[in-house]
């Protein structure tokens, strides 16, 4: 057994004494502080130093990692206390928050022990997280009286959305950022335990099991880094889980047919000087740049159809503009890489904003043939949408989700003739113009879901 695991290990138990949370009460935090004070000032050296110890520990003769870990969990165990005018965070939230990434860590080390393909490793994460995640919430609701069979479903959403959060903040920070990774989950997964309420268990394994598929296709074709997975896994899970099955099919149609847009005639487009870096791999920069905007639509449909009094003027509205807002920032993304994926392959590109000829590879650069190719993707978003998601009328909600595209797509051209490069990123820009497509959609789509509901 190697030192990684051991100590992988050693922080899992350590962990699981979040599942006395519930009989502790006002105390839960109390263990994991114990075990903050005995890491920083008291264990500097010994069998259980050795056990405990990250690289940098032995320097500084203090359990930092175990220290920081503990800090983390007893931050959290504080937040489930009762204080006047404030909601606490559930129990079953505390241990999910804690043992996902713990269970987590000792699940990637396991499969290390086998293997170092970066998939099969993040794949072990995940998969332990959840697990575990799920597992502990349902102990700590049974120890608390609270457990029911129906609850099941919602603890399994909860802990693979926490495992994945976690390993994909994992794949992008230091492993001494441990803590900062536990108090992110931990926060987002009290946020999301109060949109979700009673879940069906098909939608969740529906849901987890088409998001997992996406990511295992998307990492096997090369269309996306392990990062860049993790980030449509999630956005995939959450999509199906808060929005259904029709905005999974919405998002489903940007990264699959994005992906095939860019793998063709990509060493063509690699000797124009179009090509997407890192052969065509989508990383999480470039994910959440087209995503972004999609998943705080979904997160705001969930919360305004949940929280919303029925009773408030325009209560019906708003759920409904949030998913034109959804469906209007893929289409925009859709349109915005269909048109340079495209238009890059044909000569004569001209600069949106004067229409003098520039060279390809030009930001914000328009060929017609990538205008047409971005309108057709558009429509194609539009298409699905209008039949498949909660919008009221197909043939005028295809209409406006096929604008709201285009808007996205030429926001996304101005501003790559204007700003990017020297002031914005390509990220900010295609966040900026997906926001810009939301906008649209949901503007255009006022006057039409006010007449319906």
């Amino acid at each position: 057994m190697t030192h990684r695991l051991r100590r992988a290990g050693a922080f899992a138990a350590v962990a699981t004494l979040v599942l006395g949370a519930p009989a502790l009460g006002p105390a839960a935090a109390a263990p994991f502080a114990l075990v903050a004070v005995l890491a920083a000032f008291v264990v500097d050296e010994g069998p259980l130093f050795e056990l405990f110890a990250r690289p940098g520990d032995h320097e500084d003769r203090r359990l930092n990692g175990l220290a920081g870990f503990a800090l983390a969990a007893a931050g959290l165990g504080i937040l489930t206390m009762e204080f006047p005018g404030a909601v606490p965070m559930p129990d079953t939230v505390f241990a999910a928050a804690v043992l996902t990434l713990a269970y987590g860590n000792l699940g990637r080390e396991l499969v290390r022990t086998a293997t170092t393909d970066e998939f099969a490793v993040v794949a072990g994460f995940v998969a332990a997280a959840t697990l575990a995640g799920t597992v502990g919430q349902a102990f700590v609701a049974a120890l608390a009286g609270e457990f029911s069979v129906g609850a099941v479903p919602e603890y399994a959403f909860l802990a693979a959305v926490g495992a994945l959060v976690a390993a994909l903040l994992r794949s992008i920070l230091f492993g001494r950022d441990d803590p900062l990774v536990m108090v992110s989950v931990g926060f987002l997964l009290w946020l999301f335990a109060g949109l979700t309420g009673t879940v069906p268990a098909v939608l969740v394994a529906v849901g987890l099991g088409l998001a997992v598929a996406l990511g295992w296709v998307s990492y096997a074709l090369d269309a996306a880094s392990v990062p860049g997975m993790l980030t449509g896994v999630l956005l995939a899970a959450l999509s199906v889980v808060l929005g259904g099955y029709g905005w999974f099919a919405v998002l489903i149609s940007f990264f699959s047919v994005g992906a095939l847009a860019t793998k063709y005639r990509y060493e063509e487009k690699r000797a124009r000087g179009v090509a997407e870096g890192n052969d065509g791999a989508r990383g999480t920069g470039n994910v959440l740049g087209n995503a972004a905007v999609a998943l705080f639509a979904v997160v705001g449909y969930a919360a305004a159809a949940r929280l919303l009094d029925p009773a408030l003027p325009l209560a019906g509205v708003a759920p409904t503009l949030l998913a034109f807002a959804f469906a209007g920032s893929v289409a925009a993304a859709m349109a915005d890489t269909l048109s340079s994926e495209f238009g890059g392959l044909y000569d004569a590109p001209r600069l949106v904003t004067t229409f003098e000829p520039v060279e390809p590879g030009t930001d914000g650069a328009v060929t017609w043939q990538g205008e047409l190719a971005g309108l057709a993707g558009a429509a194609l978003v539009g298409a699905i949408a209008a039949f498949l998601m909660p919008l009221g009328g197909a043939a005028p909600a295809l209409v406006v989700v096929a604008g709201a595209g285009f808007v996205g797509m030429t926001v996304d051209s101005l501003l790559g003739a204007t700003v990017e490069g020297e002031r914005l990123t390509n990220q900010a820009v295609n966040f900026l113009a997906t926001l810009a497509g939301a906008l649209a959609g949901a503007v255009m789509a006022f006057p039409l879901v006010v007449s319906i509901v």
